[in-house]
């Protein structure tokens, strides 16, 4: 059973709608502790303020990610599911990530190179893939594109599975282990973001 993690935020339904598109039926939307320790994988999908992950500490859902996490649950984090997985972000200082990842999510510089940056960061960007043994990303070809919408990043680490330039290079996709996130949106991803869901689903 895979448990798709509800805290209000976002896209949910889309994610929903793109794992019954890769007939996955054996899932449940939920904000129970209970039901995501029992679970064989884990989605958190994530829009929006990371003020939102705060409810995730309220519903003792974090810590039940922290167990399953140990246990070597599979766990995918996406958009602010993926920042949530580093200690924090200056978006909301005083909220907590998991601290699976080391350091803080940041916004995008407001120059860049002597120019305006615009942010949000919105549309089509390409991924440079650094780690060719990233399940994730298996079968996923190197600059492919894929569909972001974000103002805060995560940074460039040795668990960086893929980066994307805008502003300088950022964390698109990190994975250590069992545990995964992609900054972009795979279920707005087209083909791209179908095969990384379906890499996903079948670890």
């Amino acid at each position: 059973m895979i448990a798709v993690i509800d805290y209000k935020a976002g896209n949910l339904t889309s994610v929903v709608k793109a794992l019954k598109f890769l007939d996955v039926h054996d899932m449940v939307v939920t904000q129970s502790p209970e039901e995501v320790l029992r679970a064989e994988k884990i989605v958190l999908p994530g829009v929006g303020h990371f003020q939102a992950t705060q409810l995730l500490k309220d519903l003792g859902l974090t810590e039940a990610v922290r167990e399953s996490i140990a246990k070597g649950t599979p766990f995918l984090g996406i958009c602010v599911g993926l920042q949530w997985l580093y200690e924090g972000s200056t978006e909301a200082p005083e909220t907590e990530g998991l601290g699976h990842f080391a350091s803080q999510c940041e916004r995008f510089p407001a120059v860049y190179q002597g120019a305006d940056l615009k942010s949000p960061h919105v549309g089509w960007n390409s991924l440079e893939q650094i780690r060719p043994d990233s399940r994730l990303l298996r079968g996923v070809a190197n600059g492919a594109f894929v569909y972001f919408t974000h103002s805060w990043r995560a940074p460039v680490s040795a668990d960086t599975a893929a980066v994307t330039n805008y502003g300088g290079a950022f964390t698109s996709a990190v994975e250590r282990g069992n545990v995964m996130g992609v900054q972009f949106h795979p279920e707005k991803s087209a083909e791209v973001g179908l095969r990384v869901l379906r890499n996903f689903v079948e670890l």
